[in-house]
């Protein structure tokens, strides 16, 4: 499709007279609007104002300036004979190229002390009109929103004298995509935080990278990032090998639970779940705690601490094997220890992602929540004995553990370390004698979290019976007075919090 006639109306120039300077000595015609005419005409570019094809001037403080028959049905005629006597009669020519990007409400909507006014004012209403014209026009016009592709366009243009039709269809998917991230940004600013759950979801998210494939390899996969989120996770990858579709959703699950602690903490994580979970005054002593929860499980890991990670963490690794470790940061003493190993990933967790909503996928649709953001839920003693200052220590570690294990989900700890996690069971019974059985002779003495109630006793005996001390569980079952019989029995102590953790 031959080149004839060009419209450019950009805010970002960068690139724009070096471009419209290569059309015109092809002798396109370019059209122009305002700063962009003026920005071409200081580039020593000819061209014609947009008033001068419309007729009408630019109003409303430059608001209104192509919004007028005489440029959208140039860009709309279907090249046909009785469009193109329609628009003679009007005296108006066809547009054969639409050259536009948009003015930038993403950064201004991102400036959290922007007044309102201010962002609304960079709701562009033309360059979408345009955008949005051109691209339904892809038989017969080429668009261009993004300044990167200049180059291509140029370069196609100069071989052929016009651009090809799939080029063109490429270009318009392109502009439809830039139009449809523009408005749902703008819909996600004006709704706000009182619309948490909307009556329609409108995703914006761009491709990060693609995968090498999915949770095995015959699926294809992809990572898809929001909005000003530049790196996986939020990250960035400082070394290894590429990020794979489980490393993601392992290394996601790690770091959340990590950074639910404040004291330097460690969590080991395989295949979505966590194998260890301790806390103690540094990373490099949380984790030797952590791998003992589980130290066959942990072969083939991703690790994660909420501190960052040195010399003496790097260490304690020893010899086991990890596919990849997430940190706020990593001294140089730890790259230089870690250098060696070449596959292990590293990511750098800096700054903060909020997650207001949790997404999931089901058949014919998606579950949206929000997320758990933990609790400082009001415990009771419900037993005859209170527990000891040792066991409520114990008690809120392993509380705040054990919300990030798959339901049904116990956890047993000592001190600030858990012991025997049983995850992800449809019986809370075989996840506490999962749990148990992990915790070998160090379930004597421990403590135990339950993310859901007891439906029966028999989940609160099974505990006793390997030596657990005391219990922390959401309560909330028809049966709580015969479990809670039952801790008594046994002589266990005993709370409730009112809050339970599921995580499926």
């Amino acid at each position: 499709m031959t080149i004839r006639r060009a419209l450019i109306s950009v805010y970002e120039k960068a690139g724009v007279v070096p471009f419209a300077r290569a059309l015109s000595r092809r002798g396109v015609e370019l059209i122009a609007s305002g700063g962009t005419a003026r920005a071409l005409r200081g580039g020593g570019v000819d061209v014609r104002p947009v008033s001068g094809v419309t007729g009408s001037p630019e109003i409303l403080g430059g608001r209104v300036k192509t919004l007028h028959p005489a440029i959208h049905g140039g860009i709309l005629s279907r090249r046909t004979g009785a469009d193109r006597d329609e628009l003679a009669g009007l005296g108006w020519d066809e547009i054969d190229l639409v050259v536009v990007n948009l003015y930038p409400f993403e950064a201004a909507a991102a400036d959290p002390g922007a007044p309102q006014e201010a962002v609304i004012e960079q709701i562009d209403i033309g360059g979408v009109a345009l955008l949005r014209a051109a691209a339904k026009a892809f038989a017969d016009v080429t668009v261009v929103c993004d300044p990167d592709d200049y180059a291509a366009v140029l370069e196609e243009i100069e071989a052929r004298g016009g651009t090809r039709r799939e080029t063109r269809r490429r270009l318009a998917v392109k502009a439809f995509a830039r139009t449809s991230s523009y408005d749902a940004t703008i819909h996600r600013y004006l709704a706000g935080e009182d619309d948490r759950l909307p009556d329609r979801l409108l995703f914006d998210m761009e491709k990060g990278r693609e995968l090498r494939y999915g949770e095995n390899p015959h699926q294809r996969a992809a990572l898809y990032l929001r909005p000003g989120i530049e790196g996986p996770l939020g990250g960035e990858q400082l070394q290894g090998k590429p990020l794979s579709y489980n490393n993601l959703l392992d290394l996601d699950a790690a770091w959340r639970a990590a950074a639910a602690f404040e004291r330097p903490s460690v969590v080991i994580v395989k295949h979505l779940s966590p194998c260890g979970i301790a806390s103690a005054d540094t990373v490099a002593d949380a984790f030797p705690l952590a791998l003992a929860g589980d130290p066959v499980s942990a072969f083939g890991s991703v690790v994660a601490a909420n501190h960052p990670f040195d010399e003496a963490s790097a260490r304690a690794l020893g010899d086991l094997f990890v596919e990849g470790i997430a940190a706020p940061d990593f001294t140089a003493g730890a790259r230089r220890v870690l250098g060696s190993r070449e596959s292990c990933r590293l990511m750098r967790m800096a700054g903060h992602v909020e997650d207001a909503l949790e997404l999931r996928g089901v058949r014919g649709g998606m579950l949206v929540q929000e997320q758990d953001p933990g609790d400082d839920a009001d415990w009771r003693v419900v037993t005859e004995r209170e527990p000891t200052a040792e066991e409520r220590a114990g008690l809120a570690f392993a509380w705040r553990a054990v919300a990030h294990v798959k339901s049904n989900a116990i956890l047993l700890a000592q001190g600030e370390a858990a012991v025997g996690i049983g995850g992800g069971m449809p019986s809370r019974l075989d996840a506490v004698r999962l749990a148990v059985a992990k915790a070998g002779e160090r379930a004597e003495g421990a403590v135990m979290a339950s993310d859901a109630f007891f439906p029966f006793p028999d989940g609160v005996e099974a505990a006793a019976e390997a030596g657990v001390t005391a219990v922390v569980q959401p309560g909330g079952s028809v049966r709580d007075e015969a479990v809670i019989e039952a801790a008594d029995r046994l002589g266990l102590a005993m709370c409730l919090t009112g809050v339970r953790h599921f995580r499926h």
